[in-house]
C-alpha cells in the first residue's frame, strides 16, 4: 500500500531572521498564474449554499485562513483578523507565504502534493502580525472543494501551551541536574523516576536498577519508611526525616529524607516526590565538633584543677623539706619515710605542671589487654 495514502505530514519551520527581529511584517499582494490541480482521488461535495460556508467558516474556533493552490489568500473567519491583527481587505489577495514565517514557495508545491494524494498536513511555525511580532502557531492544512480545490489552513495560537513546554523542560533540567537526589514514585511507593544525584547516592549505574524497585528496599527501616508512606500517601501530608540507606554494594549511608504528594493537573494524588541528601558527612562533622567541645570543656577544667592543686602541694613539699631538716637526730625509718614523701611530693608537682601544660586532649591506654581497648581503659596522655 502507498504509504502517502490517508496519512499525516509534520512540517517544521524555523522563523526567517528577518522576521524574528520583530520588524514590521508588510502583507504584499502576490497574484500567481493559476494552475489547474490534479483531481483529488477523494471527490468532495461542492457547496451549494454561501451562506452556509459562511456560517461554519466564522464557526471555526481556529483562525481559518482559505487559498487557492498558489497559497493566495481567497476567504478569512473574524478569528484570523483577531489572530494576525490584519484587516480583512489587507489579507485577501496576499499570500499565506507573507504570514507564515520563514516558509517559501516549496511549502505551497509540498501542500498541492499533499493534496493530490489525500494526505494532511501538520505545521508548527510561527505566524507574522501586522505589528511586526509573531506568535507560535500550530497549523493544520486540508483540502476543501469549493467551485475548485483550495488550501484550508486552520491557525491555532499555541504561545501558552509553547511557555508550559518551555518551563516544564526548565524544570526537567533543573531536577535532572539538581545535587540533591530526587525521585518520584506511584502510588504503591515504585520508583518511576530518579534522577543522577540519586542514583549516585546509591551507587546505581543506570536508572533501569530503581525504576519500578519498592522505596522499602532502599531502606535498614521498613517500619519508618512505612510510616512516611502513610503520612504522604495516607494522610497526604508532608514528612522529612534521617533515614539509613542501604548501598547497592550493601554499605550504610545516613540520608535527610523529604517526602511530599505528587498530583495531576486536577490535584489527585498520583503518589509521592522524594529528595534525599547524604548526611553522612555533616554527622561525622558534628560529631567532631562536640567532640572538640568536649575536650575544650576537658582542658579548662583540667587546668582549673591544676590552679588548685598546684598551691597545697607546694605547702606539702615545703613543709617535708623542713622536716627533713629538722629530722636529722630521728629514727632511720622517720627520716626514709620523710624521704619517700618528699620524692613523691616532687613527682605531683612535676605532674601538675605538666596537666597545666596540656593543650590537646589525647588519650592512652591504661592497661596493656589483649584485644580490649575501651573508654574506661583509657587515660589522658600526657
Amino acid at each position: 500500500m502507498d504509504d502517502k495514502f490517508s496519512t499525516t505530514m509534520r512540517i517544521d519551520i524555523a522563523p526567517s531572521d528577518l522576521e524574528a527581529a520583530g520588524e514590521p511584517i508588510k502583507v504584499k499582494k502576490k497574484h500567481l498564474i493559476k494552475v489547474s490541480p490534479k483531481k483529488s482521488r477523494s471527490v468532495g461535495v461542492k457547496t451549494t449554499s454561501t451562506s452556509h460556508y459562511q456560517e461554519l467558516l466564522q464557526s471555526v474556533y481556529d483562525a481559518a485562513v482559505i487559498t487557492d493552490l498558489n497559497g493566495v489568500i481567497t476567504d478569512i473567519n473574524l478569528r484570523a483578523t483577531d489572530f494576525l491583527r490584519h484587516q480583512r481587505d489587507v489579507l485577501v489577495g496576499a499570500s499565506i507565504l507573507e504570514i507564515i514565517s520563514g516558509a517559501d514557495d516549496s511549502l505551497i508545491n509540498t501542500l498541492v502534493d499533499n493534496v493530490e494524494n489525500e494526505r494532511f498536513t501538520l505545521i508548527q511555525a510561527h505566524c507574522a502580525r501586522e505589528d511586526g511580532s509573531q506568535f507560535p502557531a500550530e497549523i493544520a492544512v486540508t483540502h476543501l472543494v469549493l467551485d475548485e480545490v483550495c488550501l484550508c489552513f486552520f491557525m491555532r495560537d499555541i504561545s501558552i501551551r509553547k511557555e508550559q513546554e518551555e518551563m516544564l523542560l526548565t524544570e526537567h533540567n533543573a531536577i535532572h541536574n539538581a545535587a540533591s537526589g530526587i525521585a518520584i514514585t506511584n502510588r504503591s511507593a515504585l520508583f518511576e523516576y530518579v534522577n543522577p544525584s540519586m542514583l549516585s547516592l546509591w551507587g546505581f549505574s543506570s536508572a533501569d536498577e530503581v525504576i519500578g524497585v519498592e522505596l522499602y528496599d532502599l531502606f535498614t527501616d521498613r517500619s519508618a519508611v512505612e510510616s512516611m508512606v502513610e503520612a504522604v500517601l495516607g494522610s497526604e501530608e508532608s514528612w522529612q526525616a534521617e533515614l539509613v540507606a542501604r548501598h547497592a554494594n550493601g554499605t550504610e549511608a545516613d540520608i535527610q529524607v523529604n517526602a511530599t504528594c505528587n498530583r495531576d493537573p486536577d490535584g489527585e494524588l498520583l503518589g509521592m516526590v522524594l529528595s534525599f541528601v547524604d548526611i553522612g558527612d555533616r554527622k561525622r562533622a558534628d560529631a567532631a565538633t562536640r567532640q572538640a567541645e568536649q575536650h575544650r570543656v576537658m582542658l579548662e577544667s583540667l587546668g582549673a584543677a591544676c590552679h588548685h592543686l598546684g598551691q597545697p602541694a607546694t605547702v606539702i613539699l615545703a613543709n617535708l623539706g623542713i622536716m627533713e631538716r629538722k629530722a636529722e637526730t630521728a629514727s632511720p625509718i622517720l627520716q626514709e619515710l620523710i624521704k619517700v614523701s618528699i620524692q613523691a611530693a616532687e613527682t605531683l608537682a612535676e605532674v601538675l605542671h605538666k596537666l597545666n601544660t596540656v593543650n590537646e586532649y589525647r588519650t592512652t591506654q591504661y592497661l596493656e589487654r589483649d584485644g580490649e581497648d575501651t573508654d574506661e581503659n583509657r587515660i589522658l596522655d600526657i
